[in-house]
């Protein structure tokens, strides 16, 4: 293939990642965004095997075969539940996948010239920071280790000396192009990649998971530098500035900044500071109670929380919306940005229960209308609607913006017990004289709502 066809190529595929990528932007145009950019990767992926002049495509051939038969399986098997998770680890994968190829070009050809002796390492430490930071997160959301933040003495003085040898052996390992710097430095990145991660709680699991996929993007792109990879390249810069500003409505979101995230150890742990809520009173519904007051009402708020995704009540939450529309309900749903352990979970969670579009709505879309709301109906979600964020400036959430469920006529908050939210704090929503608790499974309690719903 000539290099002319091959950079056209490379420049139709870019094409398809931009539009796919602003397609993803709308759950309405989402799937085709997809499909655009999963097809530009597929053409680049043709381009260079093409333009590369591989010798042998038996590997290749077994890589394809294994990859496409792993992604298939994940593709059926993964529940939602589990998706923030797979995005951890595709992040990690990702990451480690640009330092291997990095690390291949560097232990061939090294010594290298100086300018792409530095690429070589920052794609380096990047992608391994990527790849067991993401093993940690995948850790933390999958419950193989503990939500809350892991701090030890001395831990910000280990992450400078880990960040400042690093810096040197790069810089040797640039000098005198020696494979033993390279290892070096892959170690000490996971290492460093490891306590970075360790510390952050669970409540900033959205956040992290949007940062390390920028890290992965960036990871890419520097080694789309060194092996002179236009697609690669941009591709990677694509990848990690929508990862960054991903990142960034994250941290708005919580009304912190990413170095607070990275370095507060925020987020306590639920089960432990459950017998610290609150010793007030609430008052406990029935799900005849709840039916009749949303049978009722005119107008209808869902907040869903990762107590939704956990239980798999989102197909039971759409039958209950059909039963009160069928009323002459007005229903609506109001997502909060860090709603659940990845950015849009609740947006994906309802779109697989065929939730129509038009009824998601955003924080700043639909805030004020919760004064004029008859029912909100909180499913599992806890922090995000917990009113000392706006009213308590000792609390740790202080200035974090929120859904005022607060402020409807009457709240209805499904949810196992009054354990705290990942932020470790307890919720005076729960003690309100307007809010009843239907203490239950969201997944039942999501079904027998709309049973009772229908015969009231």
């Amino acid at each position: 293939m000539s290099g002319a066809a091959a950079s056209f190529l490379y420049l139709i595929a870019a094409c398809l990642f931009i539009f796919g990528l602003k397609r993803l932007s709308s759950p309405v145009t989402a799937r085709s965004g997809n499909t655009l950019s999963a097809t530009g990767m597929l053409l680049a992926v043709i381009v260079t095997l093409l333009d590369a002049g591989i010798v042998d495509y038996t590997v290749i051939a077994a890589g394809l075969l294994a990859g496409g038969a792993v992604g298939a399986v994940l593709a059926r098997r993964v529940a939602m539940t589990g998706m923030p998770q797979l995005v951890a680890a595709f992040n990690g994968f990702g990451g480690i996948a640009s330092a291997m190829v990095v690390a291949s070009e560097f232990l061939v050809d090294a010594p290298l010239e100086r300018d792409a002796g530095i690429t070589v390492a920052v794609s380096t430490i990047v992608g391994v920071f990527t790849f067991t930071g993401s093993l940690v997160a995948f850790g933390k959301l999958q419950g193989l280790l503990p939500g809350r933040p892991m701090v030890f003495r001395g831990q910000f003085a280990l992450d400078g000396i880990l960040a400042a040898a690093a810096i040197g052996v790069a810089a040797w390992m640039v000098t005198a192009g020696d494979a033993a710097a390279l290892w070096v430095l892959v170690g000490l990145s996971a290492l460093f990649g490891v306590t970075r991660t360790l510390p952050v709680g669970g409540a900033d699991m959205p956040v992290i998971v949007a940062f390390l996929n920028s890290m992965s993007g960036i990871a890419a792109a520097s080694t789309g530098f060194v092996i002179e990879s236009v697609a690669l390249i941009i591709s990677g810069a694509l990848v990690g500035a929508s990862g960054l500003v991903l990142t960034n409505i994250m941290s708005k979101a919580m009304n912190r900044s990413l170095a607070n995230v990275l370095f507060s150890g925020f987020g306590g742990n639920g089960e432990a500071r459950a017998a610290a809520a609150t010793a007030g009173a609430v008052r406990r519904a029935t799900v005849d109670d709840a039916a009749l007051t949303l049978a009722y009402a005119r107008s209808v708020i869902v907040v869903p929380g990762y107590g939704l995704a956990v239980a798999q009540g989102q197909f039971g939450m759409r039958e209950l919306a059909d039963r009160l529309e069928t009323r002459g309900v007005k229903v609506r749903y109001a997502v909060h940005p860090v709603a659940g352990r990845m950015p849009g979970h609740m947006n994906v969670l309802l779109a697989e229960a065929d939730v129509p579009y038009e009824q998601l709505l955003d924080l700043d879309e639909i805030n004020d209308d919760f004064p004029l709301t008859d029912v909100a109906l909180v499913v599992g979600a806890n922090d995000v609607v917990n009113p000392v964020a706006r009213e308590d400036s000792s609390s740790p959430i202080y200035g974090m913006p929120i859904l005022d469920v607060d402020r409807a006529r009457s709240v209805i908050v499904v949810k196992r017990s009054l354990s705290p939210g990942f932020a470790g704090i307890d919720n005076p929503l729960f003690y309100m004289d307007s809010t009843m608790m239907l203490f239950a499974d969201a997944k039942a309690a999501l079904d027998d709502l709309a049973k009772a719903v229908r015969e009231a």
